[in-house]
């Protein structure tokens, strides 16, 4: 596992899969230990390797390290409420996909941008957890001023943000993070999933 061995967990699958999904998750608290760069490429490498739409790979990450020029700027974009605990971290992320792709020798609209980013930002991920690290996605950063600031090009969509770094050990955590830091559970697959169709209404 790649969470101290006290933390309690209520994730226990309904069916055999592999650990490293179960084994994902999100904390807040973090040790504040930097994130060696070669580490955060480790991950980029995993999400280079992700299924897309007509292999366009349409993801794009834009990452500071913490204590550069650009950390405060990341942080800076993040909402109050997520840069408290972000600023604890080792790497601020921002994934950003490309709304056209090439089809031969013309752009074209690229339906599943948001689709293929997402897969590209699970294998990111799970590439972190198995490194001993984490990654807490976030949708709370300031949309409106994050593309100017980022300099994101036209037909470009800021999709999230991402903080990764090394979980603070149960141990060391206080009581009322404790009630926070619990990997939480998962609803049972039978709530999204229907052979066939969806069920009709009457």
């Amino acid at each position: 596992m790649t969470t101290d061995s006290e933390r309690p967990t209520t994730r226990t699958p309904d069916h055999a899969i592999d650990p490293l999904f179960h084994e994902r998750w999100s904390p807040r608290a973090f040790s504040g230990e930097a994130l060696p760069e070669a580490e955060l490429m480790r991950m980029f490498e995993a999400a280079r390797w992700s299924p897309s739409s007509y292999n366009s790979q349409p993801w794009r990450f834009l990452y500071a390290l913490r204590d550069t020029p650009d950390w405060p700027v990341f942080l800076d974009l993040l909402t109050p409420g997520n840069r408290k605990w972000a600023v604890d971290t080792g790497a601020l992320v921002f994934l950003v996909s490309n709304s056209r792709m090439k089809v031969g020798d013309e752009f074209k609209p690229a339906p599943s941008h948001s689709l293929d980013a997402g897969a590209a930002s699970l294998a990111f991920a799970l590439q972190a957890n198995r490194l001993g690290w984490h990654v807490h996605g976030m949708g709370g950063f300031d949309r409106e001023r994050a593309p100017g600031v980022l300099n994101v090009p036209e037909h470009h969509r800021i999709e999230a943000a991402y903080a990764v770094g090394r979980a603070k050990p149960w141990a060391e955590l206080t009581e009322e993070q404790r009630e926070k830091e619990r990997p939480n559970a998962r609803r049972s697959i039978t709530d999204f999933i229907h052979e066939g169709g969806f069920p009709k209404r009457d």
